[in-house]
């Protein structure tokens, strides 16, 4: 047995005899007293020996190179000197395997190092407090939409990653040869889940990687991407923007409960509004041009403009809703008495745009109108029109951007650092 407690177990078994794993964080060897800082994904202990009251064996061995894996035995020890409050007086102090290369990261944080040095050796980099908090609040709000999107009732989906048409028009996809035919990373779930609603299963919510081959260089995109996806039956689009606000409040929550010392580690305070403001994308546009911005109504926002919206509504966290119909996707639904506006909606958090979606069409002579009318052929996508055809209910849904959303509440200034190991149009390694 390489370990009978994590480090935070061992921090609360004082005077009990513990068996510890991880890795060397810090040595200070005083010749007769040693001290090893020991990590492992809950905390540091100090390992402390003393001349004559540990074993000459075990002293010996202790005196490593920083990141050596290590187990440890002994007694804990109250301690007033130790931060933790406790110290571990080993008995046995085990290598498990020796470093054989210099480390390419420090740790420990005392020595920064460069984003792309850090994503080439994620390996170590993980290892860092700070970075170890980012991927333990991501798992949190993974964990907490799904927690919320059963809550409403939805069932879980894993569709497929390979098409054979694009999903959305005037994104670039990713081509691959599939047998004998070409086919495309998918560029959206959003074709597959409206099958299901279609299909009978009414509320369905997925966690899927994406993939859009757009030659960007910003920090807010990548290439593949995560997307945390609700599509509901027999829904408004009202409705389903109640539904997203619900999920999105709920996955705050959680984080603010549950990663109060990751919070701390990065820095962040999180605050939870009780209510979002929603906005439609013509009382923005105005707002735009009546603060002097050279802004035309059927434009998208960009970075700047979302910049100038937050300074002048005082906020950065709102819906926009009722979009020009011409720059949504095409089954977005349009408005009845005003077909140039259509019922689709995205949600800014932190003045980044986190959240999108939309009330589907469920008509199928809709559908071909829209297709036709983004340069696209219909007979393409026979299998999507066709499930129309036998009883398509009135549905909605959206996608929550999980990098995005990491992002913002951990306060990133780049989105490849929410992300384990992101892919953008030069790194497909590790």
């Amino acid at each position: 047995m390489y370990r009978t407690h994590y480090v935070s177990e061992a921090k609360s078994a004082i005077n009990s005899e513990v068996k510890i794993a991880g890795w060397v964080h810090e040595v200070r060897n005083l010749g007769r007293l040693i001290f090893v800082q020991v990590r492992d994904r809950t905390g540091i202990i100090q390992v402390t020996a003393k001349k004559g009251q540990t074993p000459d064996e075990v002293m010996a061995r202790m005196d490593v190179p920083k990141e050596t894996v290590v187990s440890v035995r002994g007694r804990v020890a109250a301690s007033s000197i130790a931060e933790a409050g406790c110290e571990l007086l080993p008995e046995e102090f085990e290598i498990l395997n020796e470093i054989s290369m210099k480390v390419p990261v420090e740790v420990t944080g005392k020595v920064p190092a460069e984003l792309d040095v850090r994503l080439d050796h994620r390996f170590v980099d993980l290892r860092r407090n700070s970075t170890a908090a980012i991927f333990s609040i991501r798992s949190q709000i993974a964990n907490a939409f799904r927690e919320a999107a059963r809550k409403l009732g939805c069932v879980e989906i894993h569709p497929p990653c390979i098409v054979e048409a694009a999903t959305e028009g005037g994104t670039e996809l990713f081509r691959l040869q599939y047998f004998e035919k070409d086919a495309y990373l998918v560029q959206s779930p959003q074709l597959y889940k409206q099958l299901c609603v279609i299909g009978g299963m009414d509320k369905v919510f997925m966690t899927v990687p994406v993939f859009r081959a757009e030659k960007h260089n910003t920090l807010t995109h990548l290439n593949e991407a995560t997307q945390m996806d609700v599509e509901m039956g027999f829904v408004t689009a009202k409705e389903a923007i109640d539904a997203l606000e619900y999920v999105f409040l709920y996955c705050l929550k959680a984080v603010r409960q549950n990663c109060d010392e990751e919070l701390k580690a990065l820095g962040r305070e999180l605050s939870v509004p009780q209510r979002i403001p929603r906005h439609t994308y013509t009382e923005l546009a105005h707002l735009l041009t009546s603060s002097g911005v050279n802004f035309s109504w059927g434009e998208d926002f960009s970075r700047e403009t979302e910049a100038i919206l937050c300074e002048r509504l005082g906020y950065s966290t709102f819906f926009v809703t009722e979009w020009p119909t011409a720059i949504r996707a095409f089954y977005s639904m349009p408005d009845e008495a005003n077909p140039k506006v259509c019922h689709a909606y995205d949600l800014n958090y932190e003045g980044l745009e986190i959240a999108s979606g939309a009330q589907r069409i469920h008509k199928p002579h809709l559908l071909v109108e829209q297709l036709k009318s983004r340069g696209l052929s219909p007979s393409e996508f026979d299998f999507y029109i066709n499930a129309f055809r036998v009883g398509a209910p009135p549905h909605a849904g959206w996608s929550i951007g999980l990098d995005r959303f990491t992002m913002k509440i951990c306060g990133l200034h780049n989105i490849r650092e929410a992300v384990l190991f992101p892919r953008d149009r030069v790194r497909v390694k590790p």
